[in-house]
């Protein structure tokens, strides 16, 4: 069973339906690679660095600016962008029912499931079949994460999706692009649809269609995996040893020393027995002449 991650309700007019929201899509299935330092197999760390001060430099020291000119910012703290976010009302509030053909794929951006709730099953159930039956998306508005999302409430085997939309600021214009002016012929238009008509197909299986490149990459990984070919293994890092210091002084007193070790600890003392008649010598002598007075 897949885990929700996050609860909302749909309102529109005095409905009000409970749901829970599913990730659609899985982007788990794509082939991602980590940079390597060639030498040992460490994976490589990204670390801020300040090219004026020419060192690297903590987290804690930056703060987020908006160029407005070349060269030029405008910053923010964290405590000024949280104040600017959207107040998460977990609500979807539908403002308008649309016909479908009015929204255009382009504004698709991600894409979430959306099941009901404890209590919200025949509400869910009876929006499902209207915006199926009508031919209409619901458009609505949804804050959360800090952020307010414009998104679409359209219906999917028996269920419902919640679709993002990009905001048409975010949508590049095709004005912006040379799509000429070529003249086009009765003759060649009809043999372009003959053409389409005898590729035609009623219904969409994307299940015949795989990513043929990701396809090769995890062949060839499999491949250089089960043949041993280069195959690196992360340098461990140093850690540092836990010592029970009761059990390492018990150790040491158990281990009897080595005999050199014996030996060795002996010299300087033995040669400072060696020494000491020489330095004694002075003292008996004054001693002796203070008998003799």
């Amino acid at each position: 069973m897949p885990r929700a991650f996050a609860s909302a309700q749909i309102s529109f007019g005095l409905v009000s339906i409970p749901v829970r929201l599913f990730t659609a899509t899985e982007s788990s299935e794509k082939i991602s690679f980590n940079m390597l330092h060639k030498d040992c197999g460490s994976r490589i760390q990204q670390q801020l660095y300040c090219p004026k001060d020419e060192r690297t430099i903590e987290r804690t020291e930056t703060v987020k600016g908006y160029e407005f000119s070349r060269g030029q910012y405008v910053t923010f703290n964290e405590e000024e962008l949280k104040a600017l976010e959207e107040k998460s009302t977990q609500t979807i509030d539908i403002s308008e029912f649309l016909p479908r053909e009015t929204i255009d794929p382009i504004y698709f951006q991600k894409a979430n499931y959306v099941a009901p709730d404890k209590g919200g099953a025949r509400a869910y159930a009876l929006l499902s079949k209207a915006l199926e039956q009508t031919g209409r998306w619901a458009l609505a508005k949804y804050a959360a994460r800090g952020k307010q999302y414009l998104v679409i409430l359209r219906p999917l085997n028996n269920g419902l999706v919640m679709q993002q939309l990009y905001y048409p600021n975010e949508i590049r214009s095709m004005e912006e692009l040379d799509l000429g002016d070529a003249a086009i012929k009765d003759s060649e238009l009809k043999m372009a649809v003959q053409l389409a008509e005898m590729g035609a197909s009623e219904e969409f299986h994307p299940e015949n269609y795989r990513d043929e490149v990701a396809d090769r990459i995890k062949g060839q990984i499999q491949k250089k995996i089960e043949g041993g070919e280069e195959i690196m293994a992360e340098a461990e890092q140093p850690r540092a040893q836990v010592i029970d210091l009761m059990e390492a002084l018990k150790a040491s007193l158990a281990s009897p020393k080595p005999r050199a070790a014996r030996t060795a600890s002996r010299l300087p003392i033995k040669a400072e027995k060696d020494r000491k008649p020489a330095k004694a010598a002075p003292r008996k002598e004054a001693a002796a002449r203070q008998r003799t007075r």
